[in-house]
């Protein structure tokens, strides 16, 4: 059976990647910000959220392809109320920064599997993370060493990378924070003979 990544994020294709699997990446073209903005306007849990959007994107994808399993993913920084979006440029990214500076944020995760446009599984969790109170000069630093990469993360760090010396404190699972919560996925993969079974 065939496995879909309905995502065009490169951080999730290489934790699939390194866990051995084999699938193909068709991403999911569908107006999340629509749909974000909605369900904040109406007060509903990041978490909810992120698991909606994962479920528009794979059953979207899933429709044009019945046959295979469908992953969707998606995550949601809330800070204090806020959630946050990936900057837009370095600007917008310092912003971000500074925001979080000196505060514990939730990374909200949702991911699920569909198969012929309907869900069949879903999985939600969230972590803690808690920023040092740096200076400018670190800031300054820190943005120059980690260059445009990190316009492609809300929060404008990657935690695999430089953006862990951003941090004072992690709580929570490692794959979900990088925005694929892949032990439960794998559990789920076993299920239907998709991966190392044995």
């Amino acid at each position: 059976m065939t496995l879909i990544l309905a995502s065009s994020s490169a951080a999730r294709a290489r934790i699939l990647k390194n866990a051995g699997l084999t699938f193909e990446i068709r991403p999911a073209l569908v107006d999340e910000e629509e749909v974000r903005h909605a369900m904040y306007g109406a007060k509903a849990p990041a978490t909810d959220t992120a698991v909606a959007l994962a479920e528009m994107k794979a059953s979207k994808v899933s429709r044009n392809h019945p046959e295979s399993l469908v992953i969707g993913a998606d995550q949601i920084l809330e800070c204090n109320g806020v959630w946050f979006d990936k900057p837009i440029d370095p600007d917008h990214a310092r912003a971000h920064l500074v925001s979080l500076k000196g505060k514990t944020h939730t990374l909200a995760n949702g991911i699920c599997v569909a198969k012929g446009g309907s869900v069949i599984w879903h999985h939600s969790d969230q972590a803690r993370l808690t920023f040092r109170n740096f200076d400018d000069a670190f800031l300054n630093e820190y943005l120059n060493a980690a260059g445009s990469d990190i316009l492609s993360s809300v929060g404008a760090y990657q935690v695999e990378a430089l953006g862990v010396h951003l941090f004072s404190r992690i709580e929570g699972d490692f794959f979900s924070i990088l925005g694929l919560p892949l032990l439960p996925l794998l559990d789920f993969l076993r299920g239907h003979k998709i991966g190392l079974v044995a």
